[in-house]
């Protein structure tokens, strides 16, 4: 390995399984994109045509529901599974249905991750499973229990209700012998979802990983819960298993802490976060045979720190306390090129109705527009891979 080289800029890889038209058409898309006003007017437009019955759900599915979903169902997802796997990347079926507020919705939704998990069964082309608490639990619920206020009946009821639905959902993890993420989510509803996912993790991850937590470095004060947390699980006797990201939810966490008069959660600046980030991937490393994580990221620096640190101190390539993870349809050059080395990597494979999916599809407008530099990367490899091909 003393040749070992990590071109992420490497095209011909990246967009291997591609046609000309499908190349041509990722364009187009990114390119409009790239415009703030035309994302933004563009998915707010479409959220209230969908909330109005308008039948544009056809255009949404072709444009950028394709380029970012896997479908509305597991099984439209079957092609978007064999594609990433031929190229060795594994694929996490990501329910993405948000804002549902009935016990009903939350059971049903349980479900339908459980559906996930079983699907995943014996697949080595989808290596995790995901859910979000917020698809199975009522944010108010969330926000007492994180903040430790005295429940009512009522609230202690939706808690027991939680409870038995996370439990459920890892229990079948655990009997499947199926990994499973707990995304992260909004500060003031974190520390409920923390506190659950280090019981189910103490459950469940006696013998081997099978519960994540997950962890936003752009928060103050995660790097000590990160290390604090993987110390409690050697004392505990468990293995600790984590996702790391930088975190998804700035704009919304500063303008709430304003609002309501507290000090903001996140780091100050984009220079801490990335020393957040990288200490934690470095941490995690240096304990990497005794816990288990994910650098799931698209910050082209922090995957190339990992993977030659790991080139240098002769880890395993594909070493299964070891992962890489980027969203489906952004940063096809990391994932491709890191799997063509060898390295464990998966894509987030969001899916579910259309209607369901817009709350997600305007945050990876957003993000895309938001992320200094995003889009610019994104259409700059997309052009290269188009003139490779004499299509410029």
């Amino acid at each position: 390995m003393s040749d070992f080289e990590l071109d992420l800029h490497d095209t011909a890889v990246a967009f291997a399984d591609r046609s000309d038209a499908e190349m041509r058409e990722k364009y187009r898309l990114f390119k409009l994109m790239g415009s703030p006003f035309l994302s933004g007017i563009g998915m707010s437009s479409a959220k209230f045509a969908l909330s109005l019955g308008l039948p544009i759900e056809s255009i949404i599915k072709k444009t950028v529901f394709e380029q970012f979903c896997g479908g509305e169902t597991i099984e439209e997802c079957e092609p978007v599974i064999r594609r990433l796997g031929n190229s060795n990347i594994g694929t996490i079926l990501d329910y993405s249905v948000e804002g549902k507020t009935t016990e009903a919705d939350f059971d049903a939704t349980k479900d339908e991750i459980i559906r996930t998990i079983k699907r995943a069964k014996d697949d080595p082309d989808i290596p995790f499973a995901v859910f979000k608490f917020t698809g199975i639990a009522p944010l108010g619920t969330l926000e007492r229990l994180s903040a430790k206020k005295k429940l009512d009946a009522k609230s202690q009821m939706k808690c027991e209700s939680i409870t038995a639905r996370v439990a459920e959902i890892c229990q079948t993890a655990y009997d499947l012998d199926q990994p499973v993420f707990i995304d992260a989510e909004d500060s003031w509803i974190q520390d409920a979802i923390d506190r659950l996912a280090t019981d189910m993790m103490s459950r469940y991850n006696r013998e081997r990983p099978i519960v994540f937590n997950t962890i936003q470095m752009y928060r103050k004060g995660r790097l000590e819960f990160l290390k604090e947390s993987r110390r409690q699980a050697a004392e505990d006797g468990y293995h600790y298993a984590v996702k790391l990201v930088r975190g998804a939810y700035m704009e919304k966490e500063r303008e709430r802490a304003e609002e309501m008069g507290y000090e903001s959660p996140i780091l100050e600046t984009k220079e801490e976060t990335d020393e957040a980030f990288d200490a934690a991937i470095e941490y995690s490393l240096k304990h990497y045979e005794d816990m288990s994580f994910v650098n799931a990221t698209h910050n082209e620096t922090s995957v190339r720190k990992l993977a030659m640190r790991m080139h240098e101190r002769n880890i395993p390539f594909d070493h299964p306390h070891i992962f890489f993870s980027q969203l489906y349809g952004m940063n096809d050059t990391v994932s491709y090129v890191l799997a063509s080395k060898g390295f464990n990597v998966s894509k987030y494979v969001p899916y579910g109705p259309i209607k369901d999916a817009v709350p997600y599809l305007i945050r990876r407008a957003q993000e895309n527009t938001s992320v200094a530099g995003q889009m610019g990367r994104e259409l700059k490899l997309i052009k290269a891979e188009l003139k490779r091909r004499g299509l410029r």
